[in-house]
């Protein structure tokens, strides 16, 4: 099995992964991770793609291509596994179309992740945490039972990511929209496209996407 998840920072793509790969016995792939991975490891993409990023670029296309096709063929992902993350372009898409054909195999689901910006924006920009154990909270849906005061630990310090304030928020989202916005007709005209929507609880995310997959 083989599926892709395309959602925003902050559309709760983390959170779904982990379920489904546990439901599915699958390996969950970010394109971070994969980079991360390779480059502690040494292999050749590693050290290039290491070189590319010690140099202040960006990553090829061709050099992520072909970290996903190191990575993937490794004995985990035998069943099958989860994209998070890639592709981003149209692009990307095709190049891992036809990495997918030399091998045989398919796409199985692509999982879109619907949201409404303004509500997504307040979720993300509301976020903080515990400076001291990392219980996370949010201003309106998740504050501590005594304010200022962690649930968890006891301490009065937190902290909030620097990019997790609104108009960073914005930046990202927009930069999503229009990276992945030509990515749904691509993957719709291949009946592939599967839409959940991602502002809804945890757990009716959750059904959504096994009963997509599921058929």
């Amino acid at each position: 099995m083989i599926l892709i998840l395309l959602g925003p920072p902050g559309a709760g793509k983390g959170t779904q992964a982990a379920r489904i790969k546990e439901r599915y016995q699958i390996a969950h792939l970010s394109t971070g991770d994969m980079l991360r991975g390779a480059i502690a490891a040494g292999t050749e993409v590693g050290k290039q793609a290491k070189s590319v990023m010690d140099a202040g670029k960006l990553v090829s296309d061709d050099i992520i291509v072909r970290l996903v096709e190191e990575r993937t063929s490794a004995a985990d992902c035998a069943k099958g596994y989860l994209l998070d993350g890639f592709p981003r372009t149209v692009a990307q898409a095709e190049a891992l179309d036809e990495l997918l054909q030399r091998k045989g195999q398919k796409i199985d689901a692509v999982i879109e992740f619907a949201v409404d910006d303004d509500a997504l924006i307040e979720r993300i920009s509301g976020r903080y945490s515990c400076a001291t154990c990392g219980a996370g909270y949010h201003d309106r849906f998740q504050k501590p039972k005594q304010e200022g005061v962690c649930d968890n630990c006891g301490s009065t310090e937190f902290s909030r990511r620097s990019d997790d304030h609104a108009d960073a928020v914005r930046t990202r989202l927009a930069a999503y929209h229009e990276q992945t916005a030509p990515l749904l007709p691509y993957y719709r005209d291949k009946d592939a496209l599967k839409t959940v929507d991602g502002m809804g609880e945890i757990d009716a995310v959750t059904d959504q996407i096994f009963k997509e997959i599921d058929g």
